[in-house]
């Protein structure tokens, strides 16, 4: 009986240590999914882009993107990533006037890997629908085109690129044709207690364009952090971007706000 008496607070120290290690164990994962564009996690992003000195008269334009991404399981070996731009936008027009409205949504497939290497990858269609309320908006057009995302994860870092090009093929013949380039490079770090430092400039050439008014390229930083509330896993962070190159009526700066709900399974 001494024993057994004994032995019942070793059992159960060594119960709430294995508990603890999986709890750390998860929190890692979470850390490094929140990271990975395309990993197998049901998210629910509200990202907030704020551009100051937007045209001749410096004026400031919104854009915030609800962004939802599904992952779908095809079989033991594929994942499809389903992520989704739906974004509504108050666009500055001449010297007061302001449109608010829809933009053009945005919709990304990826296939991945259900069990990827060292290496992370994705390819699949982007696809742009003309969903403008507005024609200061959007394009308007039907597009679509290639796209890819490729990342490592080395301890506590992630290293990735996006890139796409579209082209429309179906919309109204009186409104621009569409060739766009899309890229966004990112860097992560993660640090202690959920916090990361991180770059994502999202950087863009308009081929249609003339020549010295296509690219549009940010430089930046921002911060992040993973917590709770109660058992919802919700990502925050914010950025700022300064436009190093861009067209004459391009904005001089951007902030970036952004709230992921996380629904792991």
């Amino acid at each position: 009986m001494k024993n057994k008496k004994t032995l019942l607070p070793i059992l159960l120290l060594a119960f709430l240590g294995f508990t603890n290690l999986q709890g750390q164990d998860e929190k890692a994962d979470l850390e490094k999914a929140i990271q990975n564009p395309i990993a197998a996690l049901y998210t629910l992003p509200f990202q907030n882009n704020t551009h100051f000195g937007v045209g001749q008269y410096n004026r400031t334009q919104n854009v915030t993107n609800v962004q939802p991404v599904i992952p779908i399981g095809l079989g033991e070996n594929v994942n499809m990533i389903v992520r989704t731009i739906i974004p509504l936008i108050t666009q500055p027009v001449g010297e007061t006037d302001t449109k608010m409205g829809l933009g053009d949504i945005a919709l990304s497939i990826f296939f991945t890997p259900r069990k990827p290497g060292k290496l992370i990858w994705g390819v699949g269609p982007a696809i742009g629908l003309p969903t403008i309320t507005d024609e200061s908006l959007g394009s308007g057009k039907w597009t679509a085109g290639p796209a890819i995302i490729l990342l490592i994860q080395p301890k506590g870092w992630t290293f990735g690129m996006v890139m796409q090009n579209t082209w429309s093929f179906a919309g109204p013949s009186d409104r621009p044709d569409v060739n766009l380039f899309y890229t966004q490079p990112f860097i992560t770090k993660n640090l202690p207690k959920g916090w990361y430092i991180n770059t994502g400039p999202i950087i863009t050439s308009n081929w249609t364009a003339e020549k010295g008014e296509q690219w549009l390229v940010p430089m930046g930083i921002g911060a992040g952090k993973l917590f709770r509330i109660g058992k919802l896993p919700i990502n925050a962070q914010a950025g700022y971007y300064n436009f190093v190159v861009k067209p004459e009526n391009g904005p001089d700066w951007e902030l970036r706000v952004q709230l992921n709900l996380l629904f792991p399974k």
